[in-house]
């Protein structure tokens, strides 16, 4: 391809140049491409997900043609905030308006798609934040709108207005002129004065439900014509918590690596992951108290790229929705997974109390990793620690145990049982391995005393209790 250089003062001589064509399709492609943030970027109240309280208190004022001078939405990033200010906008400008649905064709709605309308004014409020910003705004509400019927300010990120800039705000928001319309939003409502909001209609927007996220992003593959697992797309809807512009922003990053075939596996190796299959191992070598196999998976686990960090964080996770399943929660929003995909060797194997006592350990590691000398050694420890669940005798439990022995042993009221009969009593909660023991070792005490007739004092009684299990400490 060949064409003029462009005239100009510096060099231009008005000769041929000669350019490839790879290089103006490649110009053309790297400026055609748009995030799909921006690119699925909601332009009616129906495209807007999960802030249906939200759409409908708006729609309805639209239609109504009742018309706030100041609106206040406040909530979590990427919730769509300024999505839903600068649909309200176009709504208010719209020819056929004011309407809750843009027509999106007339010169209102066009230039409002764009950013061009010189009737709707977005403001960084992190980057004008002092006075005399807020007075030139004083200034320009005092002049109608160019072409349209209101005159918009989008301020974003109100919080961070100094508090002068608030003061010198409050009269106009207070007793604007008819055609002017405020929409703030903020992601710290806190920081907001008491007399801003108290002038302003404060709509409040919520953490998008994951499986809303998870099936906008199964939409957005099926518009691109891509490929993805169900279970590849709802990690992504996971670790956006909550955030649709996040989600998009992970659905980017994985994309660029997946070769139009987003897949669980390719994620976990591209992006450090240990996967559910790694963590349901790793459990089990600890219900085993396989100490040796466990450290050497989490050598595996490591060497294969994955942040220590990320490891007790995907390990903590793990547990926690064990948990989670034992008080019998089987949703999989909350679990992160199906129920069919987690060990059913390992919650066989653990009580709520012990996995309790595991997430304990793995959070406090998290916390100390920061200061230690030698962080690996840390959670290597913490693992060991991790494969005695199955023996560990909790606070409440040895209080139990220690109590029924006080009772048994100062002649408490007992079942009368016959010489040489056996009775196992009954224990309030859920059965362990120490419990199971220790009442064993309290059934044939009682078939001694029954033949003995014999009371014991507190010494004889611990002297007794460290023979049946040894290394307990009773203080």
């Amino acid at each position: 391809m060949r064409r003029p250089t462009p005239p100009g003062s510096e060099g231009s001589n008005g000769k041929w140049m000669y350019s490839a064509p790879w290089q103006s399709w490649l110009w053309f492609l790297i400026m055609a491409y748009e995030v799909t943030a921006t690119r699925r970027r909601p332009k009616t109240f129906e495209e807007l997900a999960g802030q249906e309280f939200v759409t409908a208190t708006l729609s309805k004022s639209l239609a109504s043609g009742q018309i706030a001078h100041a609106y206040l939405f406040s909530g979590p990033r990427g919730c769509g905030k300024t999505s839903t200010a600068r649909i309200l906008a176009r709504g208010l400008n719209c020819e056929h308006g004011p309407t809750a649905t843009p027509c999106g064709v007339c010169p209102a709605c066009l230039e409002g798609a764009k950013g061009s309308s010189l009737d709707i004014i977005e403001i960084d409020g992190a980057s004008n934040t002092s006075v005399n910003d807020v007075r030139q705004i004083k200034e320009e509400v005092l002049f109608p709108p160019n072409s349209s019927r209101f005159k918009v300010y989008i301020i974003d990120e109100v919080h961070m207005l100094s508090g002068g800039a608030f003061n010198a705000l409050l009269k106009t928001i207070e007793e604007p002129p008819p055609y002017i319309v405020f929409i703030f939003a903020t992601t710290e409502l806190h920081k907001v004065p008491a007399t801003i909001k108290s002038r302003c209609q404060h709509f409040a927007f919520r953490l998008i439900p994951l499986e809303t996220i998870s099936k906008i992003l199964r939409d957005t593959c099926n518009e691109l014509g891509i490929q993805a697992e169900d279970e590849a797309l709802f990690w992504i809807a996971r670790e956006s918590t909550g955030s649709l512009r996040d989600a998009y922003t992970l659905f980017d990053q994985v994309l660029s690596f997946s070769d139009a075939n987003i897949r669980s596996e390719l994620i976990r190796e591209k992006l450090g992951l240990v996967g559910l299959e790694n963590l349901n191992t790793l459990a089990q070598f600890c219900t085993k108290n396989d100490v040796q196999n466990a450290l050497l998976h989490v050598d595996s686990i490591i060497g294969s790229g994955v942040a220590l960090e990320q490891c007790i964080i995907d390990l903590a996770g793990y547990y926690r929705s064990l948990l989670l399943l034992k008080t019998g929660i089987t949703r999989e929003a909350l679990l992160g997974y199906p129920l069919e995909r987690f060990s059913t060797e390992v919650l066989q194997a653990l009580d709520p109390v012990r996995i309790e006592h595991a997430l304990d350990l793995l959070l406090a590691v998290y916390r100390d990793i920061r200061y230690s000398v030698s962080p690996r050694f840390e959670f290597e420890t913490v693992m060991v620690k991790l494969c005695g669940l199955s023996t560990w005798v909790s606070p409440e439990e040895l209080r139990s145990a220690i109590a029924d022995a006080r009772n048994l042993l100062q002649n408490a009221p007992r079942p009368v049982s016959a010489p040489g009969a056996s009775v196992s009593p009954q224990p309030s909660s859920g059965p362990s391995p120490f419990m199971s023991d220790f009442h064993r070792a309290l059934a044939a005490r009682r078939e001694a005393d029954a033949q003995s007739k014999s009371v014991h004092t507190d010494e004889e009684t611990v002297e007794r209790i460290t023979q049946v299990f040894p290394g307990t400490i009773i203080k």
